[in-house]
């Protein structure tokens, strides 16, 4: 969870890739905050897999013969060994099924080429034309089991021609698949990445804890036992130091040297608070939030009151 780290993403294709091919050239860009960690498919002799294999993306395609529920199976066995923390359709032609998309709830994006709720499903250039739409376009939404129905994170409109095919329509309106989608994953990924976002599940965690308050100190959000002691920090670039954190208490030295050493990626000794035994957990990149809640619960549990320390064993 080092300062910078990007969000893992992995790209389901059924054929050509080429919406994968824009978000992994994308992904390549200095600020952009995700990376492409996999490419799938279920298809073996999908072309996308031999241009991430020329590109030097990991792939992965599905065994001939599964069953849908076994090929599903095997791409979230996929995605799960390759850490992706979010995955992006990219004309993947399979319908997923709910348990699918409940398992990755929130975490799978789709681009299609309409201006959702219109055109839903297939034939969505003709069906455009047949309507005499002037205008055209393409959407990306997060992934719900309904097809083309969950939440819209960015659309771009496309003129519709004089004269205008399904083919002619489809070849600029996926130049525009190719601009959109890149940045609506981007956003995406940092919706809960931006300090904000962070604070906010750091406070939910802590003031989840019997007697908490939230309060500042030191210029940073902090949270504290009933107007007494401070069991948490959370920190933002303090004193320039480029890092977002929170700071909890150890039972000491001994223990603060030991989750440092254990993992040196996550822990660090932060400035002022170090020698006192307090230790500091980043929050950039892929943040455990189940460790991130034990470590805060951990340090309320040293300075809270008896009566409240038995108010959270009940």
């Amino acid at each position: 969870m080092s300062t910078g780290t990007k969000a893992r993403v992995a790209v389901l294709i059924s054929g050509r890739g080429s919406n994968m091919a824009a978000l992994l050239y994308a992904s390549r860009l200095t600020d952009c905050p995700y990376e492409i960690v996999l490419v799938a498919s279920d298809k073996g002799h999908a072309a996308g897999l031999k241009l991430a294999e020329a590109e030097a993306v990991p792939i992965f395609a599905a065994p001939a013969g599964l069953k849908k529920a076994e090929l599903f199976a095997a791409l979230d066995q996929a995605l799960r060994s390759s850490g992706a923390e979010f995955v992006a359709l990219a004309g993947f032609m399979r319908i997923l099924p709910p348990d699918f998309v409940a398992a990755w709830e929130g975490r799978i994006v789709n681009i299609h080429p309409s201006l959702l709720p219109r055109y839903k499903g297939l034939d969505t250039h003709k069906r455009a034309l047949e309507a005499k739409d002037l205008i055209a376009g393409c959407s990306v939404h997060v992934v719900t089991p309904e097809l083309d129905d969950g939440p819209i994170l960015g659309q771009v409109e496309v003129a519709v021609l004089p004269g205008d095919t399904p083919d002619s329509l489809a070849a600029r309106v996926l130049i525009a698949e190719h601009q959109l989608y890149p940045r609506a994953l981007a956003d995406l990924v940092m919706r809960d990445r931006t300090p904000e976002a962070l604070l906010q599940r750091v406070r939910e965690l802590a003031m989840a804890l019997p007697g908490a308050e939230e309060a500042v100190s030191h210029g940073m959000s902090c949270f504290r036992v009933q107007g007494g002691k401070m069991f948490c920090y959370f920190t933002e670039d303090h004193h320039g130091d480029g890092i977002i954190a929170i700071i909890a208490k150890t039972s000491g030295p001994d223990e603060q040297a030991q989750l440092i050493d254990q993992d040196p990626d996550a822990y660090y000794r932060p400035a002022y608070f170090g020698p006192s035994g307090w230790i500091g957990m980043r929050l950039e990149g892929a943040v455990d939030w189940e460790r991130v809640g034990d470590r805060i619960a951990s340090s309320w549990s040293l300075i809270a009151p008896r009566k409240l320390a038995m108010l959270r064993e009940f």
